[in-house]
């Protein structure tokens, strides 16, 4: 693995990381399964949320100065009501689940153990941060015969599956964005993975 650096910020300090974190998500999530066609301006009102939570969590890996890999989380009850109605509704406490925002990374990063990392600092930082019961994060559906599913593409659920996430095809969202193949937004349902806190 190259010599990486890492950097945990929450709340307010992660302001004058956003214009690289909005690049970085930009320009991950443009691929399968996400294919979302970006707008800085849209990204800096998504991780103003994060702003906003005084527990929140960027942690944040650089190549020298290049932002190269990410993952976000804070309390569910500080995120937007799409992502905590779906969990109000299945029965659960908002106050004590932590929702699991994105884990980005560039491909060539890929493989060398930072999306078991990613996860790892979630965890310690949602048991760190009070009294929790569940962690959670949503993954996008997409059809199997999609026209821009990459040959040979393999969704991440058995990596989610080892680390103790059961995927709850009964608590879905709703979320909105712009396709790379569409002129316009379009609502995307969002499935919830979720496991207890320890």
């Amino acid at each position: 693995m190259r010599q990486l650096t890492t950097t945990r910020c929450s709340g307010a300090e992660i302001t004058p990381h956003v214009d690289a974190l909005a690049a970085l998500r930009i320009r991950v999530f443009r691929d399968f399964p996400y294919l979302y066609d970006g707008d800085v301006d849209y990204e800096r009102d998504y991780l103003a949320t994060y702003e906003r939570s005084p527990r929140s969590l960027a942690f944040l890996v650089h190549d020298g100065d290049a932002l190269i890999g990410a993952t976000t989380a804070l309390p569910l009850a500080d995120e937007e009501p799409a992502f905590r109605q779906p969990l109000v509704d299945a029965g659960f406490d908002v106050s004590r689940v932590f929702y699991f925002g994105e884990s980005l990374l560039l491909p060539g990063y890929r493989g060398q153990g930072l999306g078991h990392r990613f996860f790892d600092e979630r965890e310690a930082w949602a048991q760190a941060a009070g009294d929790f019961r569940h962690a959670c994060f949503c993954a996008v559906q997409r059809p199997a015969d999609h026209p821009l599913r990459p040959p040979g593409y393999e969704p991440l659920d058995r990596f989610w599956h080892k680390r103790g996430y059961r995927r709850r095809d009964d608590i879905t969202a709703v979320y909105a964005w712009q396709d790379i193949d569409a002129a316009r937004e379009t609502d995307k349902r969002l499935t919830f993975w979720l496991r207890p806190i320890d």
